[in-house]
């Protein structure tokens, strides 16, 4: 019996082409598409990557099979797919593996207006459909198979977005982007056209074996090049975007990296001078100053786990107008619910751009305390060494713990969460303090345990 569990992922389909999935399998999950959400009609977009044009086009066929219609708009960024779904009002299916290497593809499913497919939202239903297909045969095509067509949405994304945020007013700013031969390479210039913005172009040319480095910003290396080209020419600021464009990791003026938590405090100030009193979701690996910048400018801050179906969920439950993640994932009920880096980089060139100070003294009031990153341990036994951490733990005074998401300790000057991986066998760490020297000591005893 064929068995997919190495490819259908918590969110997501990926995997290496062609040993794991191929085109074959990529036509028998656009039919299953079609069928698990009844939709006569689907959009359907991809990355730069060699195999995405011919596992997209698979696809697209598997679905017209079913009877729906297809609308591709080929190359494009996951938001900008996103963003077809919603104007659209139409599922939709994105071909990319995001920041993963070039022999990996996988696809991002939503249904229409951009809600996301998740295990427990159809995408069990669709792996199920698509393993007994597989060894069963392809059903019958539809007595009306549906009609595959083109269409170009990469102008009205980019209208859409602008206007969401007003750049037209700002002072001129010196950009550079990193776009690692990712998709931004492909939308910046179309959002960025006539703003009053200088902008330098890393790595902007289309290539899915990625020449350059990794279109991973999360790792420190990848940043490399970012840090040095706006030191070198005196950027006001760095943007570098990882491959399938939907996440924007931000640099200063000096090249030292602005936590993605920073970022999530200042649009949620933002966002919440447009709509007074809304409510911001954050994952519980944000810093404490997220929940803080939030409440001083009169919102509702809900800390939520890690993951983008837990925060769109949770958006959509509580009407929240944007929510921020660790990992550079920016939400905006603006934007369907959906992450897009886009515009969370269009927020900060706004803030910036709408004062006179450099963003390092900027983004200074939303990075408040001091913070490990995330640190992971590779363990033989996950569940004993988190029963081992809250052994230590429990019972210390003044010390309080949740399991919201794999295990929080709260201190009143500090606080720790470790969380299993779901696809390796690692303990992930994150830890954070009002000083450097608390967080070290915390972080030290933390992975002394961890470790054992």
């Amino acid at each position: 019996m064929t068995d997919l569990s190495q490819i259908v992922k918590a969110y997501d389909v990926r995997g290496v082409v062609p040993t794991q999935w191929d085109e074959t399998l990529a036509e028998l999950f656009g039919a299953a598409f079609a069928e698990i959400t009844g939709a006569d009609a689907i959009v359907t977009g991809h990355d730069m990557r060699p195999s995405s044009p011919g596992l997209s086009g698979a696809f697209a066929r598997g679905a017209a099979a079913r009877g729906a219609d297809v609308t591709e708009i080929g190359l494009c960024s996951t938001d900008e797919l996103y963003f077809a779904s919603g104007a659209l009002g139409l599922p939709g299916a994105m071909f990319t593996a995001s920041h993963n290497p070039a022999q990996y593809n996988g696809i991002k499913m939503c249904r229409a207006g951009a809600a996301p497919v998740g295990q427990d939202t159809g995408l069990a239903d669709i792996r199920a459909l698509v393993e007994r297909w597989s060894d069963e045969g392809a059903p019958e095509p539809v007595a009306e198979p549906g009609g595959i067509s083109q269409r170009d949405v990469l102008s009205d994304y980019a209208a859409h977005l602008r206007g969401l945020v007003d750049l037209s007013g700002i002072r001129p700013l010196k950009v550079v982007v990193d776009a690692g031969n990712g998709m931004g390479g492909h939308t910046v210039p179309t959002v960025f056209e006539g703003l009053p913005l200088e902008l330098d172009a890393m790595y902007f040319e289309l290539d899915g074996s990625f020449p350059n480095h990794e279109a991973n910003p999360l790792d420190p290396k990848n940043i490399v090049d970012l840090q040095a080209r706006v030191r070198e020419t005196g950027a006001d600021l760095g943007l570098a975007f990882d491959g399938d464009a939907d996440r924007c990791f931000v640099v200063d003026e000096n090249g030292d990296p602005v936590s993605p938590s920073a970022i999530t405090a200042l649009v949620a100030a933002r966002e919440l001078a447009k709509h007074p009193g809304g409510t911001v979701i954050h994952n519980l690996i944000t810093s404490w100053s997220v929940p803080e910048v939030v409440k001083e400018n009169g919102g509702e801050p809900v800390r939520t786990r890690v993951g983008h179906s837990f925060i769109k969920e949770e958006m959509a439950k509580s009407g929240a107008i944007f929510g921020g993640e660790h990992s550079a994932h920016y939400y905006f009920r603006d934007f369907w619910n959906a992450d897009t880096g886009m515009l969370a980089a269009m927020h900060v060139l706004a803030a910036l751009g709408g004062q006179q100070g450099p963003l390092s003294q900027l983004v200074a009031q939303y990075d408040r305390y001091a913070a490990s990153g995330e640190i992971n341990s590779t363990v033989d036994d996950q569940t004993g060494r988190l029963a081992a951490i809250k052994a230590a733990y429990e019972g210390r005074q003044g010390v309080t713990i949740d399991e919201l998401d794999g295990l929080t300790v709260t201190a009143g000057d500090w606080w720790f969460n470790v969380r299993a991986s779901n696809t390796e066998p690692l303990l992930r760490l994150n830890v954070e303090a009002r000083d450097t020297g608390t967080a070290d000591r915390v972080r030290d005893e933390a992975l002394a345990i961890i470790r054992a």
